[in-house]
């Protein structure tokens, strides 16, 4: 993890991105486990396709799972502020989730200095996932 503070930072920077594997059966009957979300629509295909989807999707916790990494990836989770995401389209089998984020505004809030970033999940088409914003606190 780079040492990041709030001096080194600028509004506009960009934060390292995090490209995770090709989401798998295993991945979700591993995140489903893992999470305790075993909502079959994710993991039975009778049952997604009974409910009028092709195949199975990803959780979207697990798309916002990945997010938070980009950001704790960048700085410990101890900084975190705040973090809020908003779905926007389904995770399917077989995408490649690259998160990534953009500092969008540095200010001073109860004694400490922070930054404020802007937070986007998209496939390897480009099609976002999932947007959302994290405050953290730079020293």
């Amino acid at each position: 993890m780079p040492n990041v503070t709030f001096a080194s930072v600028n509004v506009g920077d960009v934060i390292p991105a995090l490209t995770k594997d090709e989401i798998t059966r295993t991945t979700l009957s591993l995140f489903a486990g893992a999470s305790g979300d075993h909502n079959p629509i994710h993991i039975d295909i009778d049952f997604a396709r009974k409910a009028g989807m092709k195949d199975v999707f990803a959780h979207g916790m697990l798309s916002m799972a990945y997010l938070a990494q980009t950001v704790t990836n960048w700085v410990p989770q101890t900084a975190l502020r705040s973090y809020g995401v908003r779905f926007s389209a389904i995770t399917h089998l077989k995408d490649r989730i690259t998160c990534s984020g953009e500092i969008i505004e540095k200010f001073e809030e109860n004694g400490e200095t922070r930054v404020r970033l802007k937070l986007q999940a998209a496939n390897q088409d480009g099609e976002v996932k999932l947007v959302g914003e994290a405050v953290v606190a730079l020293p």
